[in-house]
């Protein structure tokens, strides 16, 4: 036999017992750089306080991008799972919003993070409080990253101009599950002043250990969605 055939028929035979982790590997590799912005899905009628624009949170949110879209490449070359792949759900949720946090006030200076360790709200007004730091106030933007398009939580149920990133990726549950490897998108982004009464608590058994958290009712999430600011 033609030794080129005889080489031919291997990598055939290769491909044909490995299909299933090449192309797992493919998608893998394919998945490690987000889905790019929808250039017309934003909202420049939007109404965001302290001259926040969105033109602003699309260059953070771009930021956010071009971060997951390098760190997760690195992982894919040491063969290490993508960031969203192997995080659990509410921590990669958590880095979103953290990141936004960092990124917007880098585009606008009329707002800075909060200095306070764990103070709220996530955004504030610069300058108004002594070293860009409250510990809880009322004037401000909270920020918060979600795989869920409504039903969104906090842990407390209160007076404040929330602001929401929807995502989509994989997660920690989905390698067990078949799953596919897909790309992280921004689905959309949505903010308003929500009151005391846009919030209700979630409620748990005795013998439960989940924290109670507060969720934006259906009146909530309409004055977010009637004010959004980017969809996909």
């Amino acid at each position: 036999m033609n030794p080129f055939e005889i080489r031919y028929n291997d990598v055939i035979q290769y491909y044909k017992t490995n299909w299933r982790m090449i192309e797992q590997t493919h998608l893998e590799k394919q998945a490690c750089q987000p889905l790019p912005l929808k250039h017309d899905g934003f909202n420049q009628n939007t109404q965001i306080p302290f001259d926040l624009k969105a033109d602003h949170i699309r260059s953070a949110m771009q930021e956010f991008l071009d971060f997951l879209g390098f760190v997760n490449t690195a992982l894919f070359s040491k063969q290490i799972p993508r960031l969203e792949s192997f995080l659990m759900p509410a921590n990669f949720s958590s880095i979103v919003g953290e990141f936004m946090n960092a990124a917007i006030p880098k585009y606008c200076p009329s707002i800075v993070k909060n200095n306070y360790h764990n103070g709220h709200p996530d955004l504030l007004p610069a300058g108004l409080f002594e070293g860009d730091a409250v510990q809880h106030g009322t004037v401000g933007i909270e920020v918060k990253g979600s795989r869920h398009r409504s039903g969104w939580q906090g842990h407390n149920a209160e007076d404040c101009w929330l602001m929401v990133f929807v995502f989509d990726s994989n997660t920690s549950r989905d390698a067990l599950n078949n799953i596919p490897p897909r790309p992280f998108r921004f689905v959309g982004v949505y903010g308003a002043q929500l009151e005391k009464e846009d919030w209700n608590f979630s409620g748990r058994s005795e013998t439960s250990r989940r924290t109670i958290t507060a969720s934006v009712t259906k009146n909530g999430f309409n004055k977010m969605n009637a004010n959004w600011i980017y969809r996909a």
